[in-house]
Protein backbone atom coordinates (compact mmCIF):
# COMPACT_ATOMS: atom_id res chain seq x y z
CA UNK A 1 0.00 0.00 0.00
CA UNK A 2 2.77 2.39 0.79
CA UNK A 3 4.90 1.82 -2.39
CA UNK A 4 1.70 2.23 -4.47
CA UNK A 5 1.49 5.95 -2.37
CA UNK A 6 5.23 6.31 -3.19
CA UNK A 7 4.12 5.67 -6.96
CA UNK A 8 1.08 7.51 -7.28
CA UNK A 9 2.88 10.63 -5.88
CA UNK A 10 6.05 10.26 -8.18
CA UNK A 11 3.77 10.19 -11.08
CA UNK A 12 1.83 13.28 -9.76
CA UNK A 13 5.43 14.94 -9.64
CA UNK A 14 6.75 13.95 -13.23
CA UNK A 15 3.09 15.44 -14.57
CA UNK A 16 3.43 18.41 -12.84
CA UNK A 17 7.20 19.02 -14.31
CA UNK A 18 6.27 18.22 -18.19
CA UNK A 19 3.23 20.74 -17.51
CA UNK A 20 5.56 22.91 -16.26
CA UNK A 21 8.08 22.81 -19.22
CA UNK A 22 5.48 23.20 -21.84
CA UNK A 23 3.90 25.42 -20.37
CA UNK A 24 7.62 27.24 -20.44
CA UNK A 25 8.61 26.34 -24.12
CA UNK A 26 5.35 28.29 -24.73
CA UNK A 27 6.19 31.12 -23.33
CA UNK A 28 9.40 31.04 -25.57
CA UNK A 29 7.50 29.80 -28.77
CA UNK A 30 5.09 32.66 -27.95
CA UNK A 31 7.70 35.78 -26.99
CA UNK A 32 9.86 34.52 -30.14
CA UNK A 33 6.51 35.11 -32.32
CA UNK A 34 6.03 38.18 -30.65
CA UNK A 35 9.26 39.42 -31.18
CA UNK A 36 9.54 38.29 -34.61
CA UNK A 37 6.16 40.48 -35.38
CA UNK A 38 7.39 43.18 -33.33
CA UNK A 39 10.97 43.19 -35.80
CA UNK A 40 8.14 42.92 -38.99
CA UNK A 41 6.70 45.72 -37.87
CA UNK A 42 9.78 48.00 -37.14
CA UNK A 43 10.81 47.53 -40.43
CA UNK A 44 7.51 48.26 -41.77
CA UNK A 45 7.22 51.19 -40.16
CA UNK A 46 11.05 52.45 -41.37
CA UNK A 47 10.17 51.37 -44.77
CA UNK A 48 6.86 53.99 -44.52
CA UNK A 49 9.18 56.70 -42.88
CA UNK A 50 12.28 56.21 -44.43
CA UNK A 51 11.25 58.85 -47.28
CA UNK A 52 11.09 61.23 -44.23
CA UNK A 53 14.99 60.13 -43.66
CA UNK A 54 16.27 60.20 -47.39
CA UNK A 55 17.27 63.77 -48.00
CA UNK A 56 21.05 62.70 -47.54
CA UNK A 57 20.65 59.69 -49.15
CA UNK A 58 22.31 59.81 -52.59
CA UNK A 59 20.34 59.95 -55.89
CA UNK A 60 21.97 57.25 -57.42
CA UNK A 61 18.89 55.34 -58.65
CA UNK A 62 18.03 56.01 -61.99
CA UNK A 63 14.50 55.14 -62.82
CA UNK A 64 13.78 53.64 -66.54
CA UNK A 65 10.70 52.53 -68.59
CA UNK A 66 8.92 55.88 -67.67
CA UNK A 67 6.90 56.88 -71.66
CA UNK A 68 6.37 60.55 -72.62
CA UNK A 69 2.51 60.28 -71.46
CA UNK A 70 -0.12 57.96 -70.55
CA UNK A 71 -3.69 57.44 -71.05
CA UNK A 72 -6.06 57.09 -68.62
CA UNK A 73 -6.19 53.38 -67.48
CA UNK A 74 -2.26 52.56 -69.27
CA UNK A 75 -0.60 50.11 -67.36
CA UNK A 76 2.51 51.91 -65.87
CA UNK A 77 5.85 49.66 -65.73
CA UNK A 78 9.09 51.23 -64.15
CA UNK A 79 12.44 49.57 -63.60
CA UNK A 80 14.91 50.91 -60.89
CA UNK A 81 18.53 50.90 -62.28
CA UNK A 82 21.30 50.89 -59.76
CA UNK A 83 24.23 52.89 -61.08
CA UNK A 84 26.83 50.87 -59.65
CA UNK A 85 26.07 47.14 -57.94
CA UNK A 86 25.58 46.71 -54.59
CA UNK A 87 24.99 43.66 -51.97
CA UNK A 88 21.29 45.37 -50.35
CA UNK A 89 18.01 44.38 -51.92
CA UNK A 90 15.58 45.99 -49.95
CA UNK A 91 13.64 48.08 -52.18
CA UNK A 92 10.27 50.21 -51.32
CA UNK A 93 8.53 52.93 -54.05
CA UNK A 94 6.56 55.62 -52.67
CA UNK A 95 3.96 57.61 -54.51
CA UNK A 96 2.53 61.67 -54.22
CA UNK A 97 0.07 62.97 -55.84
CA UNK A 98 1.82 66.26 -56.53
CA UNK A 99 4.90 68.10 -55.11
CA UNK A 100 2.49 69.43 -52.31
CA UNK A 101 1.45 66.19 -51.07
CA UNK A 102 3.39 63.63 -48.60
CA UNK A 103 4.78 60.53 -50.16
CA UNK A 104 2.93 57.45 -49.74
CA UNK A 105 4.24 53.84 -49.70
CA UNK A 106 2.66 51.28 -52.24
CA UNK A 107 2.07 48.42 -50.94
CA UNK A 108 3.35 44.88 -52.23
CA UNK A 109 6.50 46.86 -54.40
CA UNK A 110 9.02 45.70 -52.82
CA UNK A 111 11.45 45.01 -55.87
CA UNK A 112 13.20 46.86 -58.66
CA UNK A 113 10.27 46.78 -60.50
CA UNK A 114 7.07 49.40 -60.30
CA UNK A 115 3.38 48.86 -61.91
CA UNK A 116 0.36 50.36 -61.62
CA UNK A 117 -2.07 52.35 -63.60
CA UNK A 118 -2.73 55.79 -65.02
CA UNK A 119 -5.30 57.16 -63.29
CA UNK A 120 -3.56 60.25 -61.77
CA UNK A 121 -1.97 63.31 -63.74
CA UNK A 122 1.25 64.42 -62.24
CA UNK A 123 1.62 61.45 -60.13
CA UNK A 124 5.18 61.83 -58.66
CA UNK A 125 6.85 57.89 -57.92
CA UNK A 126 10.40 57.39 -56.11
CA UNK A 127 12.40 54.05 -55.59
CA UNK A 128 14.41 53.82 -52.19
CA UNK A 129 16.53 51.22 -51.31
CA UNK A 130 17.42 50.42 -47.68
CA UNK A 131 20.29 48.95 -46.15
CA UNK A 132 20.47 46.03 -43.72
CA UNK A 133 19.85 48.19 -41.03
CA UNK A 134 16.42 49.43 -42.73
CA UNK A 135 18.16 52.85 -43.55
CA UNK A 136 18.02 54.85 -46.84
CA UNK A 137 21.12 54.01 -48.84
CA UNK A 138 20.29 54.80 -52.17
CA UNK A 139 17.64 56.50 -53.55
CA UNK A 140 16.13 58.11 -56.98
CA UNK A 141 14.81 61.43 -58.43
CA UNK A 142 11.19 61.75 -58.20
CA UNK A 143 9.50 60.55 -61.65
CA UNK A 144 6.22 62.22 -62.89
CA UNK A 145 3.92 60.23 -64.94
CA UNK A 146 2.07 62.46 -67.34
CA UNK A 147 -1.79 61.54 -68.60
CA UNK A 148 -2.89 62.80 -71.43
CA UNK A 149 -6.38 61.94 -73.23
CA UNK A 150 -5.53 64.41 -76.28
CA UNK A 151 -9.34 64.80 -76.71
CA UNK A 152 -10.91 64.30 -73.65
CA UNK A 153 -12.87 61.04 -72.39
CA UNK A 154 -16.25 62.72 -72.37
CA UNK A 155 -19.10 61.47 -74.49
CA UNK A 156 -19.27 65.01 -76.08
CA UNK A 157 -14.89 65.26 -76.87
CA UNK A 158 -15.24 61.78 -78.74
CA UNK A 159 -17.98 62.68 -80.90
CA UNK A 160 -15.98 65.59 -81.98
CA UNK A 161 -12.99 62.90 -82.54
CA UNK A 162 -15.27 60.84 -84.70
CA UNK A 163 -16.34 63.91 -86.39
CA UNK A 164 -19.90 64.89 -85.68
CA UNK A 165 -19.82 67.97 -84.21
CA UNK A 166 -21.69 71.85 -84.84
CA UNK A 167 -20.39 74.15 -88.01
CA UNK A 168 -20.65 76.68 -84.88
CA UNK A 169 -18.09 74.48 -82.42
CA UNK A 170 -15.48 74.94 -85.48
CA UNK A 171 -13.10 78.09 -84.25
CA UNK A 172 -10.09 79.49 -86.08
CA UNK A 173 -6.60 77.87 -85.01
CA UNK A 174 -2.96 79.29 -85.32
CA UNK A 175 0.14 77.38 -86.21
CA UNK A 176 1.30 77.39 -82.47
CA UNK A 177 -1.06 74.60 -81.75
CA UNK A 178 1.13 72.15 -84.02
CA UNK A 179 4.62 73.48 -82.77
CA UNK A 180 7.05 71.27 -82.28
CA UNK A 181 9.37 68.94 -83.23
CA UNK A 182 8.03 65.98 -85.43
CA UNK A 183 8.49 62.79 -86.96
CA UNK A 184 6.44 60.36 -89.61
CA UNK A 185 4.87 57.18 -88.82
CA UNK A 186 5.34 55.74 -92.63
CA UNK A 187 8.86 54.27 -91.85
CA UNK A 188 7.77 52.37 -88.62
CA UNK A 189 4.83 51.24 -90.84
CA UNK A 190 7.47 50.01 -93.28
CA UNK A 191 9.27 48.01 -90.59
CA UNK A 192 6.61 46.37 -89.27
CA UNK A 193 6.34 48.11 -86.04
CA UNK A 194 2.76 49.10 -86.33
CA UNK A 195 1.51 45.63 -87.67
CA UNK A 196 0.01 45.25 -83.85
CA UNK A 197 -2.21 48.62 -84.47
CA UNK A 198 -3.49 46.80 -87.46
CA UNK A 199 -4.20 43.90 -85.55
CA UNK A 200 -6.31 45.58 -82.97
CA UNK A 201 -8.38 47.46 -85.77
CA UNK A 202 -9.08 44.30 -87.30
CA UNK A 203 -10.26 42.74 -84.33
CA UNK A 204 -12.83 45.52 -84.10
CA UNK A 205 -13.25 46.50 -87.50
CA UNK A 206 -14.29 45.45 -90.59
CA UNK A 207 -11.19 44.97 -92.88
CA UNK A 208 -8.16 42.13 -92.39
CA UNK A 209 -4.71 43.52 -90.63
CA UNK A 210 -3.81 43.20 -94.31
CA UNK A 211 -6.10 45.14 -95.33
CA UNK A 212 -5.85 48.25 -92.87
CA UNK A 213 -1.72 47.90 -93.64
CA UNK A 214 -2.28 48.40 -97.26
CA UNK A 215 -4.82 51.14 -96.65
CA UNK A 216 -2.80 52.99 -93.98
CA UNK A 217 0.59 52.04 -96.60
CA UNK A 218 -1.58 54.37 -99.30
CA UNK A 219 -2.47 56.83 -96.29
CA UNK A 220 0.98 57.47 -94.75
CA UNK A 221 3.60 57.26 -97.47
CA UNK A 222 5.75 60.53 -97.75
CA UNK A 223 9.33 61.14 -98.72
CA UNK A 224 9.32 63.79 -95.52
CA UNK A 225 10.03 61.89 -92.64
CA UNK A 226 10.27 65.18 -90.19
CA UNK A 227 8.77 68.39 -89.26
CA UNK A 228 10.39 71.78 -87.63
CA UNK A 229 7.67 74.06 -86.88
CA UNK A 230 8.61 77.26 -84.95
CA UNK A 231 7.23 80.87 -84.54
CA UNK A 232 4.99 80.51 -87.87
CA UNK A 233 8.47 79.18 -89.94
CA UNK A 234 7.70 75.17 -90.95
CA UNK A 235 10.61 73.49 -92.25
CA UNK A 236 10.48 69.80 -93.99
CA UNK A 237 13.20 67.53 -93.71
CA UNK A 238 13.66 65.16 -96.91
CA UNK A 239 16.95 62.86 -97.68
CA UNK A 240 19.30 64.59 -95.71
CA UNK A 241 17.91 68.18 -97.38
CA UNK A 242 15.81 70.88 -95.55
CA UNK A 243 13.70 73.47 -96.84
CA UNK A 244 12.36 75.95 -94.32
CA UNK A 245 9.31 78.88 -95.55
CA UNK A 246 6.70 81.16 -92.87
CA UNK A 247 3.20 80.70 -93.07
CA UNK A 248 0.23 82.40 -91.94
CA UNK A 249 -3.29 81.05 -92.03
CA UNK A 250 -5.72 80.83 -94.52
CA UNK A 251 -8.89 79.76 -92.62
CA UNK A 252 -10.19 76.67 -92.90
CA UNK A 253 -12.92 74.26 -94.18
CA UNK A 254 -15.22 71.95 -92.80
CA UNK A 255 -15.21 68.71 -95.31
CA UNK A 256 -18.05 65.85 -95.61
CA UNK A 257 -16.55 62.44 -96.12
CA UNK A 258 -18.53 59.41 -97.21
CA UNK A 259 -19.54 57.85 -94.24
CA UNK A 260 -21.27 60.81 -93.24
CA UNK A 261 -18.78 62.19 -90.47
CA UNK A 262 -16.80 65.48 -90.78
CA UNK A 263 -13.68 67.13 -90.29
CA UNK A 264 -11.71 70.14 -90.81
CA UNK A 265 -8.67 71.70 -92.68
CA UNK A 266 -6.87 74.81 -90.90
CA UNK A 267 -4.88 76.37 -93.50
CA UNK A 268 -1.64 78.36 -93.91
CA UNK A 269 -0.67 79.94 -97.05
CA UNK A 270 3.21 80.63 -97.86
CA UNK A 271 3.96 84.53 -96.99
CA UNK A 272 8.18 83.77 -97.68
CA UNK A 273 10.43 80.84 -97.82
CA UNK A 274 12.14 78.55 -100.65
CA UNK A 275 11.22 77.63 -103.33
CA UNK A 276 11.03 73.89 -102.55
CA UNK A 277 8.03 74.66 -99.88
CA UNK A 278 4.68 74.27 -101.08
CA UNK A 279 2.38 77.16 -101.39
CA UNK A 280 0.15 75.49 -98.88
CA UNK A 281 -0.20 73.54 -95.93
CA UNK A 282 -3.28 72.05 -94.89
CA UNK A 283 -4.11 70.26 -91.22
CA UNK A 284 -6.32 67.71 -90.04
CA UNK A 285 -5.82 66.41 -86.36
CA UNK A 286 -9.90 65.33 -85.11
CA UNK A 287 -9.80 69.22 -83.37
CA UNK A 288 -12.04 71.90 -84.84
CA UNK A 289 -10.76 74.64 -81.74
CA UNK A 290 -7.45 75.77 -80.52
CA UNK A 291 -5.91 73.20 -78.69
CA UNK A 292 -1.96 71.73 -78.65
CA UNK A 293 -2.17 69.27 -81.40
CA UNK A 294 -0.84 66.03 -80.13
CA UNK A 295 -0.28 64.33 -83.30
CA UNK A 296 -1.97 65.13 -86.93
CA UNK A 297 -2.34 64.45 -90.99
CA UNK A 298 -0.54 66.87 -93.55
CA UNK A 299 -1.52 67.94 -96.75
CA UNK A 300 0.70 70.17 -98.65
CA UNK A 301 0.99 71.17 -102.42
CA UNK A 302 0.48 74.46 -104.61
CA UNK A 303 -3.09 74.25 -105.18
CA UNK A 304 -5.61 75.32 -102.21
CA UNK A 305 -8.74 73.70 -103.80
CA UNK A 306 -7.50 70.71 -104.88
CA UNK A 307 -5.80 69.75 -102.22
CA UNK A 308 -9.55 69.91 -100.14
CA UNK A 309 -10.14 66.91 -102.41
CA UNK A 310 -7.35 64.80 -101.18
CA UNK A 311 -8.09 61.76 -99.02
CA UNK A 312 -6.55 58.88 -99.54
CA UNK A 313 -2.82 60.39 -98.48
CA UNK A 314 -2.36 61.85 -95.22
CA UNK A 315 0.71 61.87 -94.66
CA UNK A 316 0.88 61.29 -90.29
CA UNK A 317 3.59 63.19 -87.62
CA UNK A 318 4.21 62.64 -84.23
CA UNK A 319 6.37 63.74 -81.63
CA UNK A 320 9.73 63.17 -82.54
CA UNK A 321 10.68 62.11 -78.76
CA UNK A 322 8.20 59.19 -79.16
CA UNK A 323 9.38 55.18 -80.35
CA UNK A 324 7.85 52.45 -81.45
CA UNK A 325 6.36 51.18 -78.53
CA UNK A 326 5.29 54.95 -77.56
CA UNK A 327 3.88 55.34 -80.76
CA UNK A 328 2.14 52.22 -80.93
CA UNK A 329 0.59 53.02 -77.45
CA UNK A 330 -0.87 55.98 -78.41
CA UNK A 331 -1.99 54.67 -81.51
CA UNK A 332 -4.07 51.56 -79.97
CA UNK A 333 -5.64 54.41 -77.36
CA UNK A 334 -7.39 55.95 -80.35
Amino acid sequence: MKRLVISLFSMLLISVFLVACQGTKSQQVDGAEEKESEVLENEEKNMEEGHLNDQDAPEDIKIEGIADHYHTGDKIELTAVLDEETEFENWQWYTRDNANEDWKVVEGQETGIFTGEATVNGLEVKAVLFNNDQKPSLKSPPAKIVIDDHHGDDEASKQIYQGYFEDSQVKKRELSDWEGNWQSVYPYLLSGDLDEVFEHKAENGDMTKEEYKEYYTVGYKTEVDRILIKDNVVTFFEDEKEYSGEYESDGYEILTYEKGNRGVRFIFKLVDGTENMPKYIQFSDHSIFPVESSHYHLYWGDDREKLLEEVTNWPTYYPSNLDADGLVRDMLAH
